[in-house]
């Protein structure tokens, strides 16, 4: 771990000067309490660093929490082994988890499911007492539950270190969360705006504990981070029914491990409650379990927190990009993507060029930098790879 300053702890080793300088920026906010954590995946982020920890007091600034508010991991261990999955064309798995799961941005559910539908009401209570009505950010929400998204969102069919068969998934609150994000931070840049605060970045605008915009932004924040923990749970289902009928067998789930890795809690830490938003960054109490991905072509370790005080209980929540999307365009092509992806049931596109594993983090340097923070259980490495474009 490196002291940075007062108020700034680094876990990456691999950190360049950009996201350095954008975590110093945030490390300085006055309400900082009591001091921000670097995870090992850091990097630049829009506003408030990915891979960050950020605990406030008073305040609450929402681009720390992020644009995809709740994103996370659900992962399912099954009964099923390496040897039950061997003999059946994986491809057709594959194709099935596409037509079940809506893929891409803007890809959205026809219909609700009978599963979907019960999710979808209580989404629904929860919107009414927390005031406010999802359908005046976007008009089809109720049809975004259950759909993928794009980016680094995948689905995947993985092997722990012994064969055993675990289902694994990556989404957040898609398009309705987005654009609740969206308006609290543009709010929350007129409310600094109004009192003349000088702000080192724009995306570092805050919420005023105890005025009417903080808590409407809590309340709906909240709402974005229940919709993307029942999205997770509404798409495994359907994962769980693909693999059910590929194979012709009940999956059986004997473990489940749900968590988000963007989104805000109040805890306690140094002898104050706090605000702490985990942008990238998963909780690592002590025996709180967690799930870590690497890229669409590297392992994902299933953990569990060793609740380490000075990372205030958190620790990495993926890879990390080394390069931009643009970048990686420039750097890679489709060959060698396909020479990451060697043994593993992917779609074979150029739309996932800028997904390359080439693109991030060295995960095993990353889980090194972890080792005070987390405790691996599983190791898992994928053998069919969903993604949307």
């Amino acid at each position: 771990m490196e002291h940075i300053n007062k108020r700034l702890m680094n876990w990456a080793s691999i950190l360049d000067p950009g996201t350095r300088e954008q975590a110093e920026k945030a490390s300085r906010m006055p309400f900082i309490f009591p001091h921000l954590a670097l995870m090992p995946d850091a990097h630049l982020g829009k506003g408030a660093t990915v891979g960050s920890v950020i605990p406030t007091l008073g305040a609450i600034i929402p681009a720390a929490v992020g644009v995809d508010i709740g994103c996370g991991m659900i992962a399912v261990r099954t009964q099923f082994t390496q040897d039950d999955f061997r003999p059946r064309p994986l491809a057709a798995l594959r194709e099935a988890i596409e037509k079940a799961v809506p893929l891409s941005a803007g890809k959205y559910n026809k219909h609700l499911t009978s599963t979907a539908r019960e999710r979808v009401g209580v989404l629904a209570a929860h919107a009414e007492k927390a005031g406010f009505d999802p359908g005046s950010y976007v008009g089809n929400w109720e049809l975004q539950l259950g759909t993928l998204g794009s980016g680094n969102h995948f689905i995947e069919v993985t092997l722990d270190e012994t064969g055993q068969v675990w289902l694994f998934l990556h989404s957040g609150s898609r398009g309705v969360g987005n654009k609740i994000a969206q308006k609290h931070i543009r709010i929350a840049r007129e409310q600094c705006d109004r009192r003349w605060i000088s702000l080192p970045d724009l995306d570092l605008a805050y919420l005023v504990e105890g005025e009417d915009e903080f808590w409407h932004y809590i309340r709906e924040m909240r709402w974005a981070q229940e919709f993307a923990w029942l999205n997770r749970e509404e798409m495994m289902d359907r994962v769980v029914d693909c693999v059910t009928d590929w194979i012709g067998r009940d999956v059986e789930r004997q473990e489940v491990v749900n968590c988000h890795h963007n989104y805000t809690e109040q805890e306690t830490h140094f002898g104050k409650k706090v605000w702490l938003s985990r942008k990238g960054a998963i909780n690592a109490e002590k025996g709180t379990p967690g799930l870590i991905p690497g890229s669409m072509g590297t392992a994902s370790y299933v953990v569990v927190g060793k609740g380490n005080a000075l990372s205030l209980n958190s620790s990495p929540h993926g890879a990390g990009r080394e390069y931009s999307r643009s970048a990686a365009r420039r750097a890679f092509n489709r060959e060698d993507l396909r020479k990451a992806m060697v043994g593993i049931e992917y779609r074979d596109t150029d739309a996932f060029i800028d997904e390359i594993p080439a693109a991030y983090k060295d995960i095993d340097i990353v889980m090194h930098d972890a080792r005070d923070l987390v405790e691996v259980r599983h190791t898992l490495r994928q053998i069919v790879n969903v993604k949307g474009d």
